[in-house]
């Protein structure tokens, strides 16, 4: 049974919400949470060509966004969301980082308007609207439409070569993250993606592959590329951008629902009731679009940081915010921004092999967890067309206006979810 009440105290946790740490323990405890978030958080900049220093800044100031938002009641860390590169991929190629910055915001905004409607009527529409056979088929779209610039990125070179060295880092760093992933345990098992880019970039450095001269260049402390929406470029609308990016907004939306849930159980405590469904959305969108504002990817809470709070018992909110004030701080070392540009493609694809992969899995994992039946016709026609719509690039456009990928799959799902019958006449 939860609690919500001021107080209550979790017996079972070390250091409980409000718990402050000593100083030399606080600086340790939230040097584990940084070092969880900082393999994931930073290879999206570099998937989608964002300054890394940006994502470490809005990483940071999204996570204190979201506490302030909050009330500082949950122990979440927020770092760059996976579920946006496909979208920030394509409009970095057809726009520019512009649109990616406006679809950023635009993110943020949708989140907003949701948390003031479920604060009006309540939540349940969100479940009628993405249920689980919508939402399963979609995550899986997010990371196989991926699979085809890591398989890219392990075999060429920057000029578009085929490289036997290039295939060959990639699989060591494959191997090794793999080896990483299934015999660590404890805290070090919680890095395994931080550690495959380590030991990758080892085995690249001895390839031949890294060029160091930028790092020795890199001043110590420099100010991030910041791309600030209508300031840093011309005022524009990408209407692109926006019809592209704001779909995918409902999606994460479950599983920030879904973390919640499992924050719930860690630290019995009730959530949805204190501050409530609709301030923990609110807190991920004003966090999106401070994220959006110095020019960094959308945000979400990280499963791997809620690993590190069930391992250490360490729930304290002083220490997610001290990794936040962390990754604010690395942001402006212009030496680690260097280091994290410098990772060569097939190191970066090695990783990729695994995280794109496991994006996919958890799609299928949400059907199989909620028993979503094949045999029926309305669910195999529902799954189907979201994959195939999604991963084969359909798009609809009409003048600025653009639906295409996930954002378009996602619509199909939804639309067919609301139109077709729960049985086909034959199987009544």
């Amino acid at each position: 049974m939860t609690e919500t009440t001021k107080e209550f105290r979790n017996t079972d946790a070390v250091l409980d919400i409000k718990d402050k740490p000593k100083p030399l323990q606080w600086f340790g405890l939230s040097l584990q949470h940084l070092f969880t978030m900082f393999g994931s958080t930073v290879l999206v900049p570099i998937l989608v060509g964002i300054d890394p220093g940006i994502a470490l800044l809005s990483s940071g100031l999204g996570t204190l966004v979201y506490m302030a938002t909050t009330g500082a009641k949950i122990p979440a860390y927020l770092g760059s969301s996976f579920a946006f590169i496909p979208a920030m991929q394509m409009l970095m190629k057809s726009e520019g980082y512009p649109a990616v910055a406006q679809g950023a915001l635009t993110t943020g905004l949708v989140y907003v308007i949701v948390a003031l409607i479920i604060k009006k009527i309540g939540s349940d529409w969100i479940n009628k609207l993405l249920p689980p056979i919508v939402v399963g088929p979609v995550v899986m779209v997010i990371g196989l439409g991926l699979a085809g610039s890591a398989a890219q990125n392990a075999m060429l070179t920057p000029t578009g070569d085929y490289s036997p060295k290039y295939i060959a880092v990639a699989l060591i760093t494959l191997g090794l993250t793999i080896i990483f992933n299934m015999f660590l345990k404890g805290f070090i098992g919680l890095l395994p993606i931080l550690l495959g880019i380590i030991s990758g970039y080892g085995v690249a450095m001895l390839f031949g592959i890294v060029d160091t001269q930028p790092i020795v260049d890199a001043a110590w402390f420099a100010l991030p590329n910041f791309e600030i929406p209508f300031v840093n470029y011309e005022p524009k609308l990408y209407i692109g951008a926006i019809t592209t990016m704001a779909p995918i907004a409902f999606v994460t939306m479950t599983e920030h629902i879904g973390h919640i849930t499992v924050l719930n159980k860690l630290t019995k405590r009730n959530y949805f009731e204190d501050p409530g469904l609709s301030r923990t959305i609110l807190g991920d969108g004003l966090a999106q679009i401070s994220a959006s504002f110095v020019g960094g990817p959308p945000v979400t809470s990280y499963g791997e940081n809620i690993g590190v709070l069930a391992i250490t018992r360490v729930h304290s909110v002083f220490v997610l915010g001290g990794a936040a004030v962390l990754a604010i701080v690395l942001g402006f070392i212009g030496k680690i921004s260097a280091v994290i540009l410098s990772i060569p493609g097939p190191v970066i694809s090695g990783i990729s092999f695994i995280l794109f992969g496991v994006i996919a899995s958890s799609g299928l994992k949400i059907l199989i967890d909620n028993k979503i039946d094949f045999d029926k016709k309305r669910n195999l026609i529902i799954a189907s067309v979201i994959l195939v719509v999604g991963i084969g690039g359909l798009m609809f456009k009409s003048g600025p206006f653009e639906l295409s990928g996930m954002a378009l799959a996602t619509l199909f799902g939804i639309v067919l979810n609301l139109v077709l019958p729960e049985k086909a006449l034959s199987e009544k």
